[in-house]
């Protein structure tokens, strides 16, 4: 274990970041530790040379998870890389403000360089495809309508799927407003169309328990009481399979149906700084990233707004 890394986790508690926040930073930094361990490299003779090693660790077939199974044949993002490298340079800070022994500057962290690429947003008609695929796609009905009504509750809101695992009954009021502690404990609310409203009532009639938690495991139709609440990988695991049996060629996950709701709630005229809100970015400039116009919209309004659009004889 690297040292003082439980009392930088204490730190990070005691200065109020969330629960998944700091299971990160333990994740990542427990990857940098066991490649140390690996590589016989004590935490105090690490420099640029062994953070350099160490992003090659990263992509090849040699490293390990946190919990050292082999992990090369999943190929980690250059936005996941600096995830993990902005972990390790956090900690070096944490033991420079703190006057403990620290082996290098935080700045000899480089970060790598991200790809650019557009994101995609399927066609409207394709996302509702998928969104009612649960009704035809599973035979268990009430898994059929839980799986349904989670997906319009995400494309409802543009909440994010953690948001969605950790929803609580009482977070959702009578009129479809719901109350949401989201990153970096930002509070805000989102709200449930008809539509969703009608789904979740369906299905949370479907339950007859008293766990707060809004959407649970089966095993069977008998709800698992090992498990309180669905995972998320659980739920991308579902969209994939609806995904691929539909034969939707655009890569679409949870976090899709987030970019979907931005996108096309932007193509029907909504306020960017509404959209901001809803999906709680404190920059706006993070919102118009999220919003990616499709081909035919960009079309639509070439044509609507183009200052010589007028016909004119030769």
């Amino acid at each position: 274990m690297l040292p003082y890394l439980d009392d930088f986790l204490l730190y990070l508690k005691s200065n109020n970041y969330s629960n998944e926040t700091i299971y990160n930073y333990e994740r990542d930094l427990s990857l940098f530790s066991s490649f140390l361990d690996d590589y016989s490299t004590p935490f105090d003779k690490t420099t640029k040379r062994v953070v350099a090693e160490f992003k090659a660790y990263l992509i090849s077939s040699d490293r390990k998870t946190p919990i050292r199974q082999s992990g090369g044949e999943f190929h980690l993002s250059s936005r996941s890389l600096n995830r993990m490298l902005s972990s390790l340079r956090s900690f070096l800070k944490y033991l420079i403000e703190m006057d403990l022994p620290c082996p290098l500057s935080p700045s000899a962290v480089l970060m790598v360089k991200t790809e650019k690429k557009q994101s995609q947003v399927a066609e409207l008609s394709l996302l509702t495809k998928l969104i009612e695929s649960p009704d035809y796609l599973e035979n268990d009905r009430v898994i059929s309508l839980r799986n349904r009504t989670i997906l319009e509750v995400l494309f409802s809101t543009g909440m994010r799927i953690s948001e969605l695992c950790r929803l609580n009954r009482s977070d959702i009021d009578g009129s479809g407003k719901i109350y949401i502690v989201g990153k970096g404990k930002k509070q805000r609310f989102v709200y449930l169309t008809q539509r969703a409203q009608s789904f979740l009532n369906s299905y949370l009639a479907t339950r007859h328990d008293d766990l707060q938690a809004v959407f649970v495991p089966y095993s069977g139709i008998n709800i698992n009481s090992n498990k309180r609440r669905l995972s998320t990988n659980y739920i991308q695991m579902k969209i994939k399979e609806y995904r691929e049996k539909l034969k939707i060629n655009v890569p679409t996950s949870a976090h899709s149906l987030r970019h979907g709701f931005a996108t096309y709630l932007a193509e029907s005229g909504a306020n960017p700084a509404a959209i901001q809100i809803l999906l709680g970015h404190e920059s706006l400039d993070t919102t118009t990233r999220y919003v990616h116009a499709s081909d035919k919209f960009a079309q639509e309004t070439h044509q609507k707004f183009h200052p010589l659009k007028e016909r004119t004889t030769i």
